[in-house]
This record gives structure tokens, sequence and C-alpha cells, in this order.
């Protein structure tokens, strides 16, 4: 494909030397005439520092081709002031990030083809703790996009992030498909999608799997003047994750609404389908459909505890929003823990299960018994593994739902649907008895006025 080779604007691609001035060089030229595409060609190792795209360009890497992300944090030049407090278990206070791909205010952006982009985790690592790694203190972002419109990411590989992978904030109009997202599962904060204050974007069909969210969406302190998420779609991803393999939150400043999450697959992650909420933005109008979910209990250090469904409202700092309207169609779940939906007076409502199946199994190595509510200070909350797990909401629907035990139930397993304290419950064909028959009701129903149109 005829583009602006960066090895006629001096790139070695030896693996060794620095090639972010060559390539940078490739990429002011091709913005200069008018636009174009940048090529890193085949067979080459391409060794680099930050990086910075411009309007009208595209930044194609072949097939066999690899951009590699430098070991040395002096040569990413690239800095941007964040609200994020630090990365992993040792992290510093809020300050910068750094970043191998980035992009500021550009229109008509794309990075494209079938090569590879190495974030170049390894050469951060710290510690190794056994279940996760403590970090170096400056590791980069591997693509952070700020502010763009029009922005393409489509077919290539993205491996091994230091930290998050493909982060865009505050940009319009994004695609971002048959992308693949292979990090290390015991790196912190690899989320492997992000998307802050972003409005009309589509990610499909796309594998990711990651140590930290698979994809989340979010509205972050520092990029508030972007404005709400909004008019997002998911479809046709296979997800893996040792965080959420979906979530939307925690760190929502702004808010998230007209959301959709099709035809997917989650697998082997420490919780599937997330909305919990933290901050002060609100969250309406979400669809999750058509998804197999599979989640298990995992270590501490790790966000989620087997949760299959999440929907929570857990205060962080300051004031918290609201979760409107959001509905869960035709899913299969296996899990080690409950689907739940907890928040606090009047912060849920309006959440609709329908055709939602989940089997539970007890736990294979790490402890039961209890739902993760980070980010609130308690962390953990202890109770008895329910089916599913309602407690202060309004307006809650369960239609058609089903509930199986696995195996010889855990000790703490009980109910098939426990229920505290939800004003306008209503359950139709509900299909499910307790773990443990002999020793707690079928289905628990406490303080909790509801309505019924079929056998419960």
């Amino acid at each position: 494909m005829a583009g602006y080779d960066v090895r006629d604007y001096g790139a070695a691609g030896d693996g060794l030397a620095n090639d972010a001035a060559a390539i940078q060089a490739a990429i002011d030229a091709c913005h200069r005439a008018g636009g174009g595409t940048v090529l890193l060609p085949a067979g080459r190792v391409f060794r680099s520092g930050s990086i910075e795209l411009r309007s009208r360009v595209a930044l194609e890497i072949e097939r066999g081709a690899v951009l590699q992300a430098s070991e040395d944090p002096a040569d990413y030049t690239h800095r941007r002031a964040s609200a994020t407090p630090g990365f992993g278990p040792d992290a510093p206070p809020p300050g910068e990030d750094i970043m191998l791909i980035t992009a500021d205010g550009a229109q008509d952006v794309a990075i494209l083809g079938a090569g590879t982009i190495d974030g170049g985790g390894r050469f951060f690592v710290a510690e190794d703790r056994g279940t996760i790694y403590a970090m170096r203190e400056a590791r980069p972002l591997t693509v952070y996009l700020v502010g763009c419109r029009r922005v393409t990411v489509r077919d290539v590989l993205l491996r091994d992030a230091a930290a998050w992978t493909l982060r865009l904030t505050g940009c319009r109009s994004v695609l971002v498909s048959g992308v693949r997202i292979e990090n290390d599962l015991k790196v912190p904060n690899s989320d492997g999608i992000d998307l802050d204050c972003v409005r009309d974007a589509r990610i499909s069909d796309c594998h990711i799997s990651t140590g930290d969210d698979a994809i989340s969406i979010k509205g972050r302190d520092e990029s508030v003047r972007f404005g709400d998420t909004e008019n997002v779609t998911v479809s046709g991803c296979t997800l893996v994750s040792t965080s959420s393999a979906f979530a939307i939150g925690a760190d929502c400043a702004t808010s998230v609404r007209n959301v959709v999450v099709d035809s997917c697959v989650v697998d082997a992650s420490n919780r599937g389908l997330s909305v919990n909420l933290g901050q002060q933005g609100d969250v309406s109008d979400v669809l999750f459909s058509n998804i197999v979910v599979r989640t298990r209990l995992f270590d501490e250090p790790w966000w989620g505890h087997g949760e299959p469904i999440y929907v929570a409202v857990n205060r962080w700092t300051g004031a918290v929003g609201s979760i409107r309207n959001v509905r869960f169609s035709n899913i299969t779940a296996r899990s080690e823990n409950s689907v739940v939906v907890r928040g606090g007076p009047g912060e849920i409502s309006g959440v609709v299960f329908d055709g939602v199946s989940v089997a539970l199994s007890a736990p294979a190595r790490w402890p039961g018994g209890r739902i993760d509510v980070r980010p609130a200070a308690e962390e953990f909350v202890k109770g008895v593994t329910a089916g599913f797990h309602l407690e202060r909401a309004t307006d809650v629907v369960l239609r058609g739902c089903r509930v199986r035990w696995e195996g010889e139930p855990a000790a703490d397993f009980g109910p098939a649907l426990l229920v505290s304290d939800v004003q306008g419950l209503s359950v139709t064909d509900f299909d499910g008895v307790a773990a443990h028959p002999e020793r707690d009701e079928a289905r628990v129903y406490a303080n909790s006025p509801r309505t019924s149109t079929g056998p419960v």
C-alpha cells in the first residue's frame, strides 16, 4: 500500500533504536500534504517513545510489523495531567499520564492494519505478588486519544499493555472493530478499551483478554469538560478479565446514557456485566442482551467477587448519582456468586431481568459469602449467596428467570431469590429453589411490597 514509509524518514526498525522521531516526521509530513497513510512495514520491530497522530492521518501497521513501546520512561515525551490516583498496589498520588500513541483534537484519525502494538508491560513490573504485579510508578498508556473526531481503530493486535490499553477521552464518532487485545492478566489497571466522556461510539467483533476491565465506560474527573458519555453500542465481542468484563463506572463524574451491549461472550472473569456507580453522574437507559457469562471468585486485590451481573451504587467521594432503566434480556450465566442489585434509598430504579438464567457452583478456591462493594470504604459485605440478591431498589422486574445450583452446594449458599427493601417488585414465572431447602425458604421476600403475575 502506498504511503509514507517511516524508513524513508530514518526509522531503523531494528528493535533497538528509538524510532519515535522518524515516525513522527512521517506523520507530520503526511499531515502537511493533506493526509494519507503512514506505514510501518512488515518484518520490522519499531521501538518507540511517544508519537502524536495528526488530522487526516492513518497509522498502518502491516501484518508482521511491531510498534514496540520503549522500556525507558524518559522516551515518553507526551504527558498529560491526570486525576488518576496512580496505578498499582503502591500507587503514587495523582500526577501525569505518559503515553505511547496520542492525539489531541485531531480529526479523521485511524490506527489500522493486522500488525502489533506492543505496550511493553513486562518492562514496568516492579514485583510479582502472586496473583497481581506491583508496577513501576511511571508506565505508559498504550493509546490515548483526546478530543478527537471520527476515530477509527481497526484490526490491530494490542498486547502486553503497561496500563490502560486504548483510552478514548472526549472523542466523537468512534469505530473500534476487529481489534484484539491480549494483556498479561496480572497487570493492574490494564483496561482494554476505556470510553471516557465519548459520544457516538461503536465497538464490534473484538477479543479482549486483560487484567482489568475489558471494556469500561466512564466520565473521569479530568474529562468533565467534554460532557456526558452517550450513544454507545458493543456487539460481537469476547471478553476475559481479572476484574469486570464490561463495566460502567465506578468513576462517573459525568453521566452515561443510551448504551447497548449485545451478542457477546464473557469468560473467566471476576465480574461479568457491571453498572457500578460511585460518583455524581447518573446512568440511564442501558440494555444488555443475548450474552453468555462465566465468572468466578478470585483474589481480593482485584475488584469483583464472581458476580455475573452487578448493579450497584457504592459512594466513592462526595455526591453520588442514580441508576435508572437498566435491562438484562436473554442472559445465560454460570457463576460462584449472586446476581446483585444493591443501592441506597432512591439510587436504583427500573431494573429488568427478562429471561436471565444463572447456575451457581461452590467456589473452587477463594472464600464466598461476600459481595464486593468497592469503591465503598467497607469493601466487602458478608451474607448468604443467593441466586438473585436484590437490596434497596425500586421497580425491579424478574420475568422468566431461573436459578440452578450445580454440584454440592456451599455452606453459604442460600435462597434462589433474596430481597430486602425493594419497593415495586414484580416477579413472573420465576423458577428456582433454595440451595439448602431444609434450612432456607425457597425464596425470601423481606420487607418488600411486591406484585406477582405467575408462580413464585
